[in-house]
């Protein structure tokens, strides 16, 4: 697992025993492991890839999935590329030389699946056209320095970017760590250090006018598979385009609400599937499903500062800018 930070992140020590204790998976039973209470276990350090591109390439239009042969090939090439990458930063970050951004040893992009992307819905593999209110929003974002505001929630070390863009693996830190007591599922997600609290005692969602970064999730067992719904998502941070790091504001409708389902498939493996219902900003709704492996090692804390530090360079820079132009005009 690559890192930023050298402290572990924890919960605190009395719940972590408790839920430790509670959820010791029961042994001898078939098909998914079970708790101690008989829910199915999806308990454990759960990390994902960011390999597989989010939409398909053009070159695999038509193919839901890729070969064996195709997945080594480019298992290789990304093998062959990240060594010539140390080896350029081994080079860029002598004394003297320009840091630039993270080294590659700071990433951890995963293995590429054999899927051709993540997303799995629409058939085609690309996300849906936009509504003409979507339209509108991705071509009036804001110029990104007139306000901190206009800066991206994630950069300024709130929160990754709301869901579902908090489950999204990209380049580094996409790890999870499940824990479960008889009623609850909690969710501890690396980047940037959020917690997912889940009932599944059938309350009903918070009232409407209350948005969350996260939003407002519920969940219930449908077999072996945890279903949760969560509505309530600020529609400042998520949605409309999910795929991207630091865009300066994504959006999304007022009503946006996800269907997630976390179905362990295996010993060391775990399928997500999340379904985004946005009939403001797209035409159709939309799915991305992709495997979580289990993993040995321990959560660290993503310690996020960056956009902080930062913001008064940015907006100094747009004030200088804004004043070129007013000189320019007054010529």
């Amino acid at each position: 697992m690559s890192c930023r930070s050298l402290r572990p992140l924890a919960m605190p020590a009395l719940v972590l025993a408790a839920l430790t204790l509670l959820a010791a998976p029961v042994a001898g039973q078939s098909g998914a492991p079970r708790t101690a209470w008989g829910d199915p276990d999806l308990q454990g350090m759960w990390s994902s890839s960011g390999a597989t591109p989010m939409e398909r390439p053009a070159e695999y239009q038509g193919r839901e999935r890729l070969t064996d042969e195709e997945v080594a090939r480019l298992r290789g090439e990304i093998a062959d590329r990240d060594e010539q990458l140390a080896q350029a930063d081994a080079r860029r970050t002598e004394a003297g030389g320009n840091v630039g951004a993270y080294n590659n040893f700071w990433m951890e992009r995963g293995a590429r699946s054999n899927r051709t992307s993540m997303l799995v819905d629409p058939p085609d593999g690309r996300f849906p056209p936009l509504t003409e209110a979507g339209q509108y929003a991705r071509d009036n974002q804001p110029r990104g320095d007139d306000t901190w505001e206009d800066r991206h929630i994630w950069e300024r070390c709130v929160t990754r970017g709301g869901m579902p863009n908090a489950m999204f693996p990209r380049a580094y830190n996409n790890n999870m760590q499940v824990f479960q007591a008889p009623g609850v599922v909690v969710m501890l997600l690396e980047q940037v250090h959020e917690l997912r609290v889940v009932p599944l005692d059938g309350r009903p969602h918070i009232a409407s006018n209350i948005g969350q970064w996260n939003g407002d999730s519920r969940g219930h067992w449908e077999g072996d598979t945890l279903v949760v719904e969560t509505t309530n998502l600020d529609p400042r941070v998520s949605g409309l385009q999910p795929w991207s790091a630091f865009s300066s504001y994504d959006g999304s409708g007022e009503d946006m609400r996800l269907v997630e389902r976390f179905t362990r498939t295996g010993p060391d493996s775990l399928e997500y599937e999340v379904e985004v219902h946005d009939p403001q900003m797209y035409t159709r709704p939309w799915t991305v499903a992709y495997p979580f492996m289990l993993s040995d090692q321990v959560m660290y804390e993503y310690a996020c500062h960056e956009g902080n530090i930062g913001m008064e360079g940015i907006l100094s820079g747009g004030r200088a800018e804004d004043a070129e132009e007013a000189a320019a005009a007054a010529r």
